[in-house]
């Protein structure tokens, strides 16, 4: 089988739509879902859209007629609480029905609070515990190399989850074994769950860091989707690629952007209405 291109209108995508009216979807969908489900999150899955939907529009090859398409690229989810974001991108994307988003985390529903592969078409791995997501990752783009096939592995973790050391046991091993094929995308909002970055596990300088394992490392404004675009077409020759986006926790809903709040409260009454008239203003 050869490798097929993964356009926009066969990923089930309307040609029309652009990567930002899809973010924009997302930020719809993650808020709904945080509502009826009563989930916490939101903000660390708005923090994301703008990342996801590009990737699912301009970058990853997949087909949502074979989900198990032996040349897909493979995209995992690290910071798996950030899971309603990717549901809602396979779902605008075709893999299933958009009107499933919203039976998230309800009795019998396949679409858990964490992410998981377990019957949901389009999820690679099942994912919760911090820094696991991105050691699977580097395997799935050493078995790759080993066997010579060209697809390429994608992986988004927050920066929070940097603070984990199996994050940067992974990077040793990417970096030792020359995974050109991997690209860590960092979610690089400065809050984590208990604070601000800076005050919980300062990293000083995340970019830096990646580079001094032996990365090859690109920082964007997470928002940018000219910059995300391409950053994440950039593929490494022997390398592993970082991309360190500069994001805003809870972006697109202003009184959730930057508050602590957010990251456990769902949005009910007149919060959950006011989100969704600011994004559907936008």
């Amino acid at each position: 089988m050869g490798i097929r291109e993964c356009t926009v209108e066969k990923l089930g995508v309307k040609k029309t739509m652009t990567s930002k009216e899809l973010a924009n979807r997302l930020r719809v969908h993650t808020v709904e879902m945080a509502h009826y489900s009563k989930e916490s999150h939101v903000a660390s899955a708005l923090s994301i859209c703008d990342i996801v939907a590009v990737l699912y529009h301009d970058v990853l090859r997949k087909d949502p007629m074979d989900a198990k398409w032996e040349e897909r690229d493979r995209f995992i989810l690290s910071k798996g609480h950030a899971c309603s974001t990717v549901y809602a991108a396979l779902a605008e994307t075709g893999f299933f029905s958009v009107d499933e988003l919203n039976t998230q985390c309800q009795d019998g529903s396949r679409l858990s609070g964490h992410i998981t592969y377990k019957n949901v078409p389009g999820v690679e791995l099942s994912t919760g515990s911090l820094g696991h997501g991105c050691c699977v990752a580097a395997g799935m783009a050493l078995n790759a190399k080993l066997k010579g096939k060209k697809y390429r592995t994608f992986v988004l973790v927050g920066d929070g989850e940097c603070d984990e050391g199996s994050v940067w046991e992974m990077a040793l091993f990417a970096h030792q074994y020359k995974l050109g094929n991997l690209t860590v995308v960092v979610d690089h909002n400065k809050m984590q769950a208990m604070g601000f970055c800076k005050d919980i596990a300062d990293h000083v300088n995340l970019a830096d860091k990646w580079q001094a394992f032996g990365w090859e490392v690109i920082e964007v404004d997470g928002h940018d989707h000219g910059q995300l675009s391409m950053a994440l077409n950039k593929r490494g020759t022997e390398k592993p690629v970082c991309v360190v986006a500069h994001t805003i926790k809870g972006k697109g809903v202003t009184f959730m952007e930057n508050n602590l709040l957010w990251h456990y409260r769902d949005p009910q009454g007149e919060d959950y209405e006011n989100a969704l008239r600011e994004l559907r203003a936008q």
